[in-house]
């Protein structure tokens, strides 16, 4: 029998899906062209044929959207420049867990951030590392993703004992609140900073639900779509479907963040 929470976190999960859904640049631009098709024989039809097209080209365009999505993401930090953590907090998200396998995590992209967190923890500027993720709400395996994550690091070389397992929460909103949990069970300080670790693009609706439940944090921004900025002959006028890519990414946080603020969570 599923319990309120599990039932409102499947509310609010399909909830978001749809509102993405709609949203999604790529489904403007399908359904511009479909009533394009629809009102062929009416001035709106070519009108819709037109914007479709141009907001195809816009879409993909590789110049605008890495532009947009360098603007997005908060600027990297040299890790020598870091002063020394208890802590490092890192995101799930990254592993596939349509693919059901017992001695290996396969990865997403994404992957740094568990590979940079273990670069911190060898190189001393983070002592624990507390991996907070579940198995979201449609899971096809019995794997959590922040205990994959866990054994990967051990395989690479992390003591289990530096190692902390939060793996019930379903997005970001309980990353913050079980971790928490966990620290104010614990013997970790919870007024320390802790060093948050996620995707770039990630990064600010995750900084603003760890700072609502209280807990401090300083970024460590990891898995950057946008690349230096940089006028070349492809990038202006080549089509490239990355371009939607960076924007779905866009949209779907921004929506994210949008209903987040909406339901209080930030």
């Amino acid at each position: 029998m599923k319990t309120p929470r599990r039932i409102y976190n499947h509310m609010f999960f399909y909830l978001a899906q749809f509102l993405t859904f709609l949203a999604m640049p790529l489904t403007i631009v399908i359904s511009l062209f479909i009533l394009a098709y629809i009102l062929r024989k009416k001035k709106l039809g070519k009108t819709c044929l037109i914007l479709g097209i141009s907001l195809m080209l816009f879409f993909s365009n590789q110049f605008i959207s890495n532009a947009v999505m360098n603007a997005w993401e908060p600027d990297f930090e040299l890790i020598a420049d870091l002063p020394e953590y208890e802590l490092g907090i890192v995101l799930t998200g990254v592993t596939n867990l349509d693919k059901t396998v017992n001695d290996r995590t396969f990865f997403n992209k994404g992957a740094d951030r568990a590979t940079q967190a273990m670069q911190l923890y060898k190189l001393g500027k983070i002592k624990h590392i507390l991996i907070t993720g579940g198995q979201g709400l449609n899971p096809t395996n019995p794997n959590t993703e922040a205990q994959l994550l866990a054994d990967f690091m051990i395989i690479a070389g992390v003591p289990a004992e530096d190692i902390i397992v939060e793996n019930k929460a379903v997005n970001t909103r309980q990353n913050a609140l079980f971790t928490k949990e966990m620290l104010t069970d614990s013997d970790f300080d919870i007024e320390n900073d802790n060093l948050l670790i996620t995707s770039a693009f990630h990064m600010n609706r995750a900084k603003a639900c760890f700072d609502k439940v209280g807990l401090k944090t300083k970024i460590f921004p990891v898995d950057y779509y946008s690349h230096d900025m940089k006028v070349t002959f492809k990038s202006l006028f080549t089509p490239a479907p990355e371009g939607f890519i960076i924007w779905h990414k866009l949209f779907k946080e921004w929506i994210g963040l949008t209903v987040y603020k909406l339901v209080g969570y930030i």
